[in-house]
């Protein structure tokens, strides 16, 4: 192929200045604390709080995401009505919106006095805006774009004729999804989980307004990071950032090996 040559030594270049030497920096950092220090660090009671709360508030939302965002992108394709464009632009809008203000309007929505918020803790009871409810959500928000925007265009190409096919040959609607049109989208489905668990896994500002940022209770790892650059503890920041970055790979590899699991057995 023409410019191969010239183009992957581009693409390396390119890779290595932006990535490679970047994630480096980050592990030769950490390289300068002894074992007992890095181990201390990493390990202690807030910092495997805010672990738990950041893996598992990712998770949820991703998840989520991948179920409503489904439901979306299908609406979207499927079905013509009024308003449709504005809709499909509204689902762009957490890409363009500073994070900060994302955090703004969810926490003036979803605390105790909010629109949404008095209803939900007055009724229901339930308080959102402080608590790790308010992680989950702020994260569902900020990932919903990446679920729909990679199932769509499956959708938009998918062969209708099979469902029809299978329609005339006595299958139902429950039948035909999920036998025909849920194997070809959930290789998408399973890409937009993970590119939206990997944005809310690094997610700063659209959460440390809605989370509250009480001690062991809605701190996210993030705001540890800052917390430890701010009191100039690189070290200590770059060796929580490394947990982070290992346990993201290791995640986004298996649901990148269930994802090809998937490819190959919906092309079987």
């Amino acid at each position: 192929m023409p410019g191969f040559r010239l183009s992957l030594g581009f693409t390396i270049f390119y890779l290595t200045l932006i990535v490679l030497i970047p994630l480096s920096a980050v592990f030769l950092k950490t390289f300068t604390l002894s074992w007992e220090s890095f181990w201390a660090t990493v390990t202690s009671a807030r910092v495997v709080a805010s672990y738990k709360l950041t893996f598992g508030a990712s998770l949820i939302g991703a998840f989520i995401n991948v179920i409503f965002g489904g439901i979306v992108a299908w609406v979207l394709v499927r079905y013509e009505f009024p308003g449709k464009r504005i809709v499909d632009a509204l689902v762009d809008l957490p890409f363009a919106l500073p994070t900060a203000v994302a955090g703004i309007t969810l926490t003036s929505l979803y605390s105790s006095n909010g629109w949404i918020g008095r209803y939900i803790e007055g009724v229901l009871g339930i308080k959102v805006a402080f608590t790790p409810l308010g992680v989950v959500i702020a994260l569902t928000f900020i990932g919903l774009p990446f679920v729909v925007r990679t199932v769509q265009p499956v959708l938009e190409d998918a062969e209708r004729e099979l469902e029809e096919a299978a329609a005339s040959l006595g299958a139902n609607a429950w039948q035909t999804f999920s036998r025909v049109v849920f194997p070809t989208i959930l290789p998408s489905l399973m890409t937009g989980f993970a590119l939206a668990f990997a944005r809310a896994t690094g997610e700063y500002g659209s959460v440390i307004f809605i989370a509250g940022n009480m001690p062991m209770v809605s701190e996210i790892t993030p705001l540890f990071i800052i917390t430890k650059l701010e009191q100039y503890d690189y070290a200590g920041a770059t060796a929580i950032a490394v947990v982070m970055l290992v346990v993201s790979f290791i995640l986004l590899l298996a649901i990148n090996l269930l994802q090809a699991w998937a490819r190959g057995k919906s092309g079987k």
